[in-house]
Order: C-alpha cells, then sequence, then structure tokens
C-alpha cells in the first residue's frame, strides 16, 4: 500500500514539474544579469526596472486589460442570458443551438479568426478596438454557457415551479433565485473569458489594428527577434497576476462550512 502511494507521489510529481518546470526556469531566468546568454551571469532587477519604464509595453497592457474587463462582462452577460434560457425554456431548435456552441468551442482558432476578418470587412467595420471587442466576445460567449450551464443542471427545477406557484415571473425568479445560486459560477465563467481574452494571439493577429495594439501582440512581435530577459520578466508579471487571479477565485467560490 505504501508502495503504491509512493508510485502515484513521484507519478504526480514528475507531471507537475513537467508542466512547471519551463515557468520556473523563465521566472528564474528574468533575474539572470545577461542579455542574450543563457548562462548565469548573477541576479539582478535590471530587466524589470526596464519592463516597468517601457511605455509602450504599459499601453498595451492598459488595451489588454481594458479589453478584457469588457469583453468578459459583456460575454457574462450574453452567455447567463443564453444559459438560462437553454435550460429553462424548450423552443424549436433548442439542441441545434446548444451543439452550435461546443463547435465553437472545438473550432479552430485559425478558422475562427480567419472567418471574423471577412465578415469585418464585408461589414466595413475597421480593425481596432471595435473589432477586438466583439471578436473576444464571440470566442468566449461559448465558454461562459457552458461553465453556467453545467451549475443550472445541477439545480432542482422543484425551485422554480415553486416560486411560480407563489406568483413570481421570470424576471423575479432570475434576479432572485437564479442569481444568487449561479454567481460562482458567473465570477467563474468571467475570470475564464478574461483570462481567454487576455493571452489570445491568433485571433486577435487577424482583426487587430494598426492603432490598438494589444499585449500578447507585443509579445509576439518582441519575441520573433528572439527571447530578451524583458520578455521574461513580462511573462513572470502576468503569471503573478494570473496566479493572484486564481486564489482570489478560489476563495470567492470556497463554500463556508
Amino acid at each position: 500500500m505504501k508502495l503504491k502511494s509512493l508510485q502515484n507521489s513521484f507519478y504526480l510529481t514528475f507531471i507537475y514539474l513537467f508542466f512547471y518546470a519551463p515557468i520556473i526556469i523563465l521566472i528564474v531566468y528574468s533575474f539572470n544579469n545577461s542579455q542574450y546568454s543563457l548562462l548565469w551571469h548573477g541576479f539582478t532587477w535590471r530587466w524589470y526596472a526596464e519592463l516597468f519604464s517601457d511605455n509602450d509595453l504599459w499601453i498595451s497592457t492598459w488595451h489588454s486589460f481594458l479589453l478584457g474587463i469588457f469583453s468578459a462582462t459583456i460575454a457574462s452577460f450574453i452567455g447567463l442570458l443564453a444559459a438560462v434560457s437553454l435550460y429553462r425554456y424548450h423552443f424549436f431548435g433548442r439542441n441545434f443551438l446548444n451543439g452550435l456552441v461546443f463547435i465553437l468551442i472545438l473550432s479552430p482558432e485559425i478558422v475562427m479568426g480567419a472567418s471574423l476578418l471577412i465578415l469585418f470587412t464585408f461589414l466595413g467595420l475597421p480593425l481596432g478596438f471595435i473589432s477586438l471587442l466583439l471578436a473576444h466576445i464571440s470566442f468566449c460567449v461559448p465558454f461562459v454557457i457552458v461553465t453556467i450551464y453545467s451549475r443550472l443542471v445541477s439545480f432542482d427545477k422543484n425551485i422554480f415551479e415553486a416560486a411560480k406557484d407563489l406568483g413570481a415571473n421570470d424576471f423575479l425568479i432570475l434576479r432572485r433565485i437564479i442569481l444568487p445560486l449561479l454567481w460562482p459560477a458567473l465570477f467563474a465563467g468571467w475570470l475564464l473569458s478574461f483570462t481567454l481574452s487576455l493571452d489570445d494571439v491568433i485571433i486577435s493577429y487577424f482583426v487587430a489594428g494598426p492603432e490598438f495594439q494589444i499585449l500578447p501582440l507585443q509579445i509576439y512581435s518582441m519575441v520573433r527577434s528572439g527571447v530578451k530577459p524583458e520578455i521574461n520578466a513580462l511573462c513572470s508579471v502576468l503569471f503573478c497576476i494570473t496566479l493572484t487571479l486564481i486564489v482570489m477565485s478560489q476563495l470567492a467560490l470556497r463554500k463556508k462550512a
């Protein structure tokens, strides 16, 4: 029994090291006092100082966070209404629409990016913040729907019937019953959408304009000329921000004893 437990611990340790070793190496090299060498030349804060003094990166970061907040909020609202409609109401084409949600999730990003570019060009929509916002909302909504719908199916439907018997209409049921029960899933869907928006490259590459630069595309353009320590520092900061969001979500979603 102890041998099996040791084997499981070894396998888990190996798997987690495989996943997190590249991130650990990246964070370590963000403190390396060398610009091009992969050898360790001493500890330094130089690359973080250069990072925080780079105005172009800060502008791109602000654009990415602004885009992520707006797209995650709008996608969460649309996804909430769609998930509740698919769960509570029976109408023609309901199963077909439910299947389309998973098709959007499984569709290659390059196909979605190209199709959105063709659509925006056909509509005459200039590429920039609006095109990026619409694109990010479109690929975030299916993930929100799946997250919220998986929570809805665990509800007892008798709650809604009891509310109707007591005279509550659909809007009152949504506001007083569904939303309080759904807020953990809604918050999780918002965080997932924000993360997807923050690190998307492929779809954003198709629909981004020259006047609105976002952080993933900025990093992509910098990496093509070589991985600089400043990029390591930037990725380390982004990882810390992501880790903070995960901890906040776990604290918010934790059930009280």
